[in-house]
């Protein structure tokens, strides 16, 4: 079924069916795969299970009650799948099956020690590097060419045409129907992040289905369609599994927007074309986790200001609202030097009772423990 919606019709309705159910505090990690961020750092399937098993030990020594793991980091996939290729980042070439089931493993034994699984899903990016024939000849991809776009040396499908739409649907509820998943999760990358003034290519399929509107209203609705369709067809599925966003932290500045927040940063809403606000007023999301990658005090975007803003846009609303945390960055920077900022952070949520948990990126982070802010965090909120 297209998810195209008429670019005529009415306002965007709420999404029948969202769950409503609200889980305990969430404490969760993401487990990132691509470029081999967290794991597989091996490409021998014995060692990379032995790998992510240490991963979950992190987790439960942490506390921690969910993880999300990247399954389809660059249009391929972690487990077998009727429409893309295996990926790259579990045997070194995209296409080549590991021998095992890997999204099976990872979910078991996930489970098996008590952790929520969301399976994290990147809907739009291709390939980090250029070449189209790179890719295995079993990828979309390479059979759809013109569903491809080049921007800043990485390959991409265009958001803007109906049937890129399709097949990131079909992809994610192949998921939702075979394997016990908690949560269906996408991270900030929808529209690529501008990239050296240049603009993405995406002038033909404006052309072609624009219809009237500005190009970036048109480029907003392109990802409302894929978020609103996609949140109906999950809870259509499976009603228990749920679906939620982790956008770049500002929806607008307030200097853009007296709607916005009171900050001085990139703006999701125009550079990714991610109406993140929307998604949230609209209940298309079961929960929504804000990328507050920034520490209290800090002038561009202030932490303290972006919790407020942000649970003041889930009050009265069924979306869960958790944090998502920079434990990349303890260690880095003048701020960030003191290794109790992101301890400083949950006292802060505290104040927030729409706040409901924190996800940390990531868990290669949360295991290395620099200056012991994950052993103080844990002591004095977990």
């Amino acid at each position: 079924m297209s998810l195209a919606l008429a670019l005529g019709s009415p306002v965007l309705a709420p999404v029948p069916g969202v769950s409503s159910r609200t889980p305990p505090q969430v404490r969760g990690m993401w487990i990132a795969t691509v470029k081999h961020i967290d794991w597989p750092r091996s490409h021998a399937a014995k060692a990379q299970q032995a790998e992510f098993l240490r991963l979950l030990d992190t987790a439960k020594r942490m506390r921690l009650n969910a993880v999300y793991v990247q399954i389809r980091p660059t249009a391929d996939a972690f487990y077998p799948s009727p429409y893309e290729p295996w990926s790259q980042w579990i045997t070194g070439k995209q296409g080549r099956n590991p021998g095992y089931d890997v999204l099976g493993f990872i979910l078991r034994a996930a489970h098996a020690r008590g952790l929520e699984f969301h399976a994290w899903f990147n809907p739009y990016r291709i390939s980090r590097q250029p070449k189209l024939k790179a890719l295995a000849a079993s990828s979309p991809a390479r059979r759809h060419p013109t569903w491809v776009r080049r921007y800043a040396k990485q390959l991409w499908y265009d958001p803007g045409l109906p049937q890129v739409r399709d097949l990131v649907t079909k992809v994610v509820l192949d998921v939702v129907r075979k394997y016990d998943i908690d949560g269906v999760h996408f991270d900030d990358y929808f529209y690529p992040y501008p990239a050296g003034g240049k603009t993405f290519p995406d002038k033909a399929t404006y052309k072609t289905y624009g219809r009237g509107l500005s190009r970036a209203a048109w480029r907003r609705h392109n990802v409302d369609a894929l978020i609103q369709g996609l949140s109906r067809r999950i809870h259509q599925t499976k009603p228990q599994v749920r679906f939620g966003v982790s956008p770049f932290g500002v929806w607008r500045n307030k200097s853009t927007d007296p709607a916005g927040s009171n900050t001085h940063a990139l703006q999701s809403y125009d550079a990714l074309y991610a109406d993140t606000r929307t998604w949230v007023r609209r209940g298309w999301l079961d929960y929504i986790t804000p990328q507050l990658y920034w520490p209290i005090g800090d002038r561009r975007a202030d932490y303290r200001t972006l919790v407020a803003w942000w649970s003041r846009q889930v009050a009265g609303t069924s979306v869960q609202l958790t944090i998502g945390q920079a434990a990349y960055r303890v260690g880095t920077g003048k701020r960030w030097k003191n290794p109790d900022e992101l301890s400083r952070h949950l006292t802060l949520n505290g104040r927030y009772p729409q706040v409901q948990g924190d996800v940390f990126f990531s868990a290669t982070d949360i295991a290395a423990d620099q200056g012991g802010w994950a052993t103080r965090l844990r002591s004095a909120h977990y």
